[in-house]
């Protein structure tokens, strides 16, 4: 290969060294252009949705955030128990004049339910200015304590409220229909405060046997009034005609069977029911009381004739020693009457019997 071809070889190969870096830099400047502009859109898209988003947020605090017609006007509460208007309000911090768009419904929806005596809560927002809140009360079945006797449950800070599913509640306001509700006492394995639920088994058992004893026939004839758990063992429990019927914790329904038994043999042999114990399976121990019609007749209705008791007459001495010898001398049976001076007797009515 001659020198001529060889020089025009270098040159070639400086040329599309040249040509290749050039394109590279062109390259680069296109990208770095291409990017450039996808910020700039990006850029431009973001100030523009600032812009939008800050006129959005103007434009609904002046027209529903400060608005005077959007005004809370009407808060309307429904209950079907006891609690009250003041009560609620003051626990959700709710009032009126307050903007509607503010109030947080989620929030015053927990805040309600937390509540012990609540047992479901609906709060709705109507346009313009008014506020539903629709609450349904727990029902309490009976009262609770962990005191083995009491006097006046609505007295007693010891005294809860329970209801079927066994959250304890705390009445500010009760109503003349609690106190026919049974007594649960001697629930001491525990500590009973307002809103818990009981978790106690003999507690659980105690609002389980009223829930079975809640049926057609036996809640005719068989009301409970008092249940005493303090046992640990076993549920005595006292009906409202004063028969003390002791369960087992176990198979409630059999022994409510077996009670049923022996409440329909009571009706028809017209005998009261006095206690029986229902933890035995077999030779049941059962004793029967004095109906009540019979006790009312005896007082109403005494004999007719009335018993007379005779006296025993007591009979004085024959003979009394004489005092300082040995002899005897014989004694009257009766004192003699006192004669006056005109010769009349006064008789005593009561004569007294000289006796040593």
């Amino acid at each position: 290969m001659s020198l001529g071809q060889v020089s025009n070889v270098r040159q070639r190969r400086q040329q599309h060294l040249l040509d290749v870096k050039v394109r590279s830099r062109r390259a680069t400047q296109h990208r770095i252009r291409r990017a450039m502009g996808v910020l700039s859109r990006v850029i431009l898209l973001a100030a523009l949705l600032g812009v939008v988003y800050a006129g959005a947020r103007e434009a609904a605090r002046r027209l529903f955030f400060e608005n005077p017609d959007y005004q809370v006007r009407t808060i309307e509460l429904q209950t079907d128990g006891t609690l009250q208007r003041e009560q609620v309000l003051k626990e959700v911090d709710l009032r009126e004049g307050k903007n509607i768009f503010k109030v947080n419904l989620a929030r015053v929806h927990d805040r309600i339910q937390q509540l012990p005596q609540t047992d479901e809560v609906q709060v709705v927002r109507k346009l313009p200015g008014e506020i539903d809140i629709r609450v349904v009360e727990r029902k309490p079945v009976a009262w609770i304590t962990s005191e083995k006797e009491i006097s006046d449950p609505f007295a007693s800070d010891a005294a809860f409220l329970v209801d079927a599913r066994g959250v304890l509640m705390k009445q500010k306001k009760l109503l003349p229909e609690y106190l026919g509700l049974p007594l649960i006492l001697g629930c001491s394995s525990e500590a009973l405060e307002a809103g818990k639920v009981v978790e106690s088994s003999e507690a659980k058992t105690a609002l389980e046997l009223l829930r079975l004893s809640a049926r057609s026939f036996l809640q005719m004839r068989f009301q409970i009034r008092e249940i005493d758990v303090s046992k640990g063992y076993c549920l005595l429990v006292t009906d409202k005609n004063h028969a003390r019927v002791t369960f087992g914790f176990n198979d409630l329904e059999i022994q409510l069977r077996r009670l049923e038994q022996f409440l329909t043999y009571c009706d028809d042999s017209k005998q009261e029911l006095g206690s029986v114990n229902l933890l035995v399976q077999r030779n049941i121990p059962v004793t029967f009381a004095e109906g009540p019609a019979t006790v009312i007749n005896d007082t109403i209705e005494p004999a007719v004739e009335p018993r007379v008791m005779k006296a025993i007459p007591v009979h004085a001495p024959k003979t009394r020693l004489r005092q300082g010898s040995g002899g005897r001398e014989t004694a009257p049976s009766a004192a003699k009457p006192r004669t006056d001076s005109r010769g009349s007797s006064q008789g005593n009515s009561h004569p007294r019997k000289k006796t040593d």
